[in-house]
């Protein structure tokens, strides 16, 4: 069983800045889900939030989420500079990864091939960019098991060569808070995770 706290290995590494303000690449599933992410981190680094999500369905559903995330980063208020960066929507590429798991429950293998994929394309761009680290905001939901995720960035990073950022955002009310932001800046907030897959559970 998995014991590991990864909110406090997450606060660990922020106490070694000192005066510095490392470069994140953090991996956004939507606005408001990076809220409080992105309230939180900005006081300790600047960010670039990459939006690399082919598994959203369908198409017009995957733009209101990108014009959303973009308004957002655009109306916060935040310690250290944010921008963003879209990665290729290539649906087909994510029908491919999980081919064979389509009636995998919401959690099971077909999410774990999904995270990865994601995860891993954030790391590769990461890496080109040179940023210090990179994390993902997924683990706020409490839908998702931090532990899974976490344990994919830290196999993703070894590959690439990049500090992965642990993170537990849904303790200390991370997930309440993100709810408050989100109804602060008048979110738009989707009632499945994105994928058909999901969409047809709902």
């Amino acid at each position: 069983m998995n014991n590991r706290n990864y909110q406090r290995e997450l606060e660990q590494v922020i106490d070694g800045f000192a005066e510095k303000v490392p470069v994140l690449f953090l991996h956004s599933c939507c606005a408001p889900c990076s809220s409080y992410v992105l309230e939180y981190l900005s006081q300790y680094f600047r960010i670039t939030v990459f939006y690399y999500n082919p598994n959203i369905y369908p198409a017009g559903e995957y733009c209101r989420r990108v014009e959303e995330q973009q308004r957002l980063i655009s109306e916060m208020s935040l310690r250290h500079p944010v921008s963003f960066i879209e990665g290729e929507y290539d649906a087909e590429h994510y029908y491919e990864a999980v081919r064979g798991l389509e009636s995998e429950p919401e959690g099971g293998a077909r999410c774990r091939v999904c995270f990865e994929m994601r995860l891993r394309e954030t790391a590769q761009r990461a890496a080109l960019v040179h940023a210090d680290y990179f994390a993902t905001t997924l683990t706020i939901s409490p839908l998702k098991n931090a532990a899974v995720i976490n344990e994919i960035g830290e196999r993703v990073a070894q590959e690439y060569g990049i500090a992965w950022l642990p993170s537990d955002f849904k303790k200390k009310n991370g997930f309440k808070r993100s709810g408050e932001l989100s109804a602060q800046y008048g979110l738009y907030r989707q009632n499945y995770c994105g994928c058909v897959f999901s969409r047809r559970t709902v």
